[in-house]
């Protein structure tokens, strides 16, 4: 890899302060060399501890994008603008890392798959689970086969009392929903990248605001605001497949359960099962008996790139890099982050009407 890529950084809160500036920053073919956001001390700070010298700050992503010298730009804005800045970016001429969800509408998620194709350029979406030890062994076991064909699956995302209270986390305009579209999109995301199946026929959904009516009630970040929590608390799915497969989803920031589960997924196939839960374990019949196996993730040490550890969200950028130098086509790729947009979606609506959604329907 000899080119440096010079990226631009387009939102400068929390998730781009926790997830992808320190992991880019470990990357040698990397340069930080713009900032953005629309509050300018968050961009000047980000700048000042990630960007290189002669880094620039803006408050209006238009004239970030003016800089032709750009070759990347991470779109880490509120859900709402993700689809906007996204496909202008597209259309300067630059590759895009958007953080999840894809965009707050499927009709949105729609227009930047269409905006990739039309300007050539690589555009991928920060499912950082993907990327985690149990989640790519368990791929692996999947694309050998090992499972069979897969078709009953179940998404968790699933918290006792752990609501975002910062940010516009609880504000529906700006989100689009609340747990579903936060953390039930990356347990979907893990479930189908491990099933390989992209074509959903029927959706039905229901979706809760209970627990957020509450006042001073306990939760890992201080209690909520009542009259600022307007999304949902809890969210869940029945997908069908077009080939007979069932998807179950589950999401909640706030439920009266026990078994929590996030960013995870259960497998049932008609060789093997696996499940996320307290670790990896594989389940099966061999020789006329039942066997439960634990997978030890351990074993192999700890991972290591070029004599540094790496974290999954380390990996992530790593590979969306490679994946712009070598012009591989991303670990996730826009056309499967679309289908998740598309499949949260129909549960909202599902759960609106009281009816099914029919999907991909001519």
């Amino acid at each position: 890899m000899s080119k440096v890529y010079r990226i631009g950084i387009i939102g400068c809160g929390g998730i781009a302060n926790g997830k992808h500036l320190p992991s880019l920053s470990k990357l040698d073919q990397v340069e930080l060399v713009a900032f953005c956001d629309i509050v300018e001390s968050r961009a000047e700070e980000a700048a000042a501890k990630y960007g290189t010298a002669s880094a620039k700050v803006y408050s209006d992503y238009q004239e970030l994008l003016k800089d032709a010298s750009l070759d990347i730009i991470h779109v880490l804005t509120p859900n709402d603008s993700h689809a906007e800045i996204s496909i202008a970016s597209l259309e300067a001429g630059k590759h895009v890392m958007c953080e999840k969800p894809m965009a707050k509408t499927a009709a949105d998620a729609r227009r930047m798959v269409e905006a990739a194709k039309r300007t050539g350029k690589k555009l991928t979406v920060g499912y950082n689970n993907r990327y985690r030890p149990d989640s790519l062994y368990l791929k692996k076991m999947c694309e050998e086969g090992e499972l069979g064909l897969i078709y009953y699956a179940k998404a968790h995302a699933v918290r006792r009392r752990a609501v975002p209270t910062w940010g516009v986390f609880l504000d529906e305009e700006k989100q689009g929903g609340g747990p579903l579209i936060d953390i039930g999109t990356h347990a979907l995301d893990l479930t189908l990248w491990m099933m390989d199946n992209y074509k959903p026929k029927v959706v039905l959904g229901t979706k809760y605001h209970e627990l957020g009516k509450k006042e001073n009630a306990a939760n890992a970040w201080g209690p909520w605001d009542p009259e600022k929590f307007n999304v949902e608390d809890s969210a869940f799915g029945m997908i069908v497949m077009e080939n007979g497969a069932t998807v179950t989803l589950e999401a909640s920031w706030a439920l009266n359960t026990l078994e929590v589960d996030e960013a995870k997924c259960s497998l049932s196939g008609t060789e093997a099962g696996a499940d996320m839960k307290g670790g990896l374990r594989i389940n099966g019949e061999k020789y006329s008996r039942l066997y439960t196996n634990e997978v030890d993730l351990k074993a192999g040490g700890v991972a290591f790139y070029a004599g540094t550890a790496e974290g999954d969200a380390d990996v992530e950028m790593r590979k969306w890099i490679e994946a712009v130098d070598q012009d591989l086509e991303p670990v996730v790729t826009p056309e499967q982050a679309c289908v998740v947009s598309e499949i949260l979606e129909a549960i909202y609506e599902s759960s609106r009407t009281g009816k099914a959604v029919y999907m991909n329907q001519d």
